[in-house]
């Protein structure tokens, strides 16, 4: 098992290096350049537009509920765990190029939602198709239809294997056992590992509450997430000013650590220095913002494009503000939470990380503060099972066409390896979901830049028409 970490390990590194990085930070550059800084024009109108009905829109879901269903596979262990991760291993530092990327990630989720809307489909049952598939085949042509195949069985192994099952139970396990049975007093050996029998409870009851609402398919999803996401997010936002807000002269030193270890000043791992710092911070901070806001993946124009709309702009920039709620508003607050207290260096793994800072800021006991962040990743994790099962299945009717017998048998799957996350290493889990996310982002950042000039076109057009209208 060992081998095959390190090989994983090594496999994750060579597609998370430098050479990707720049590729998604040049197409958030490039975008943002064509739609002249859209996110940062038109933000308030696409706050406005995120909570607006559309009149007279074409699709299966409300633009919200569409933007719920991609924020409930967005805001999980990412924000969470992954943020976590980030700075323990990148320094402070990372939390700065996570923003960074997501501040360009803005435009490309614009980008997304829009050709999301402009190239999908209705199929011959009436569902409303669309997503990378759909406008690297009808965008780019068919002669590309070989990279929108590439882009969706890569949707599917992420769905399966990284960012849609086994990270978010692995990080939902792990955060009870470490609020019930945090020494592994009580174990069962399953699949040939010792577990807690707290995580091994934990794991069976959501894998069952996921199979009563993974069956119901996008409608029983959206309806879910509508309710629980914007609630789970609003107390987890609470909770982190909280910390901030009790320890606000504790802030400055804390952003003075960010930034000095983003730029090398403050050396971090065992004394790596200078630009060594630079680039762990840079990829770490780049590769988990992605994992956390999935700007580049191409998994959130999968639901973007089921929304009651008949602007892709408009959907655009709906889409965008996925980004803005994901990283800049809960990756910065729980960024800065752990900062502030110290734990990214305390040699804790994982949610032990957030566990310890939360512990640490909130002015409650200790177990009450650990009770509500168990609550909380609890929540935006099992969303995010949901949210990408969707993904997953888009991905798989692309690949071999819509089939109701295959729907039910991907889900009995998809629930499986629910059932199975909790009993693989966390290293492993992580390095797993990178690798699928490099994988799909690679397809999908080549198409938003040959269809950049679609974007710039129908963005000038829209905002013309509404200056006119005006």
């Amino acid at each position: 098992m060992e081998q095959i970490a390190k090989m994983i390990q090594t496999v994750d590194e060579f597609i998370w290096g430098i050479p990707l990085i720049v590729l998604i930070l040049s197409c958030g550059l490039l975008l943002t350049v064509r739609t002249r800084g859209i996110q940062f024009r038109k933000l308030g109108s696409a706050l406005k537009f995120m909570l607006q009905e559309e009149d007279g829109g074409h699709g299966e879901v409300s633009s919200f509920a569409a933007l719920c269903t991609a924020l409930s596979a967005t805001v999980g262990t990412g924000n969470i765990v992954g943020v976590a991760t980030a700075v323990s291993a990148g320094g402070a530092g990372a939390l700065f190029w996570m923003e960074i990327a997501a501040l360009f990630g803005m435009a490309t989720k614009y980008a997304e939602g829009l050709l999301a809307i402009k190239y999908r489909i209705t199929d011959k049952h009436g569902s409303i198709l669309g997503g990378p598939f759909y406008y690297i085949e009808n965008g780019m042509g068919r002669k590309w239809t070989w990279l929108a195949k590439f882009f969706a069985a890569a949707g599917v192994l992420a769905g399966l294997l990284g960012i849609g099952t086994i990270t978010q139970i692995n990080g939902i396990t792990a955060s009870v056992q470490g609020f019930f049975d945090p020494d592994n007093a009580h174990t069962l050996n399953i699949l040939g590992n010792e577990t807690s029998i707290a995580a091994a409870i934990a794991g069976l009851v959501v894998t069952l509450l996921a199979a009563l609402v993974i069956i119901g398919g996008i409608k029983r999803i959206s309806t879910i997430a509508q309710i629980v996401v914007p609630s789970m997010i609003i107390i987890y936002v609470l909770l982190c000013l909280i910390v901030l807000v009790t320890h606000i002269t504790e802030i400055p030193a804390a952003f003075v650590e960010i930034f000095e270890s983003a730029f090398g000043i403050r050396p971090i791992a065992g004394g790596i220095a200078g630009i060594s710092v630079v680039l762990l911070s840079a990829r770490n901070g780049v590769a988990r913002g992605i994992f956390s806001n999935e700007a580049g993946l191409g998994s959130a124009p999968i639901a973007a494009a089921a929304a009651k709309t008949k602007d892709p702009v408009r959907q655009g920039l709906v889409s965008m503000t996925g980004t803005f709620i994901d990283t800049i508003i809960v990756c910065t607050m729980t960024g800065l939470v752990i900062v502030l207290s110290g734990s990214h260096s305390s040699g804790l793994v994982g949610v032990a990380i957030t566990a310890d800072a939360f512990g640490k800021g909130l002015p409650f006991p200790a177990v009450i503060s650990d009770l509500l962040l168990m609550a909380c990743l609890s929540v935006f994790a099992f969303t995010t099972i949901l949210g990408w099962n969707y993904y997953s299945e888009r991905c798989l009717s692309y690949l071999f066409g819509p089939s109701k017998v295959r729907t039910v048998i991907f889900r009995w799957i998809y629930i499986a390896a629910i059932f199975i996350g909790p009993y693989i290493t966390t290293a492993s889990v992580w390095a797993i979901a990178d690798i699928m996310n490099g994988l799909m982002a690679l397809p999908n950042v080549a198409a938003l830049i040959a269809l950049s000039g679609t974007v710039s076109v129908e963005t000038k057009a829209f905002l013309t028409a509404k200056r006119k209208a005006a």
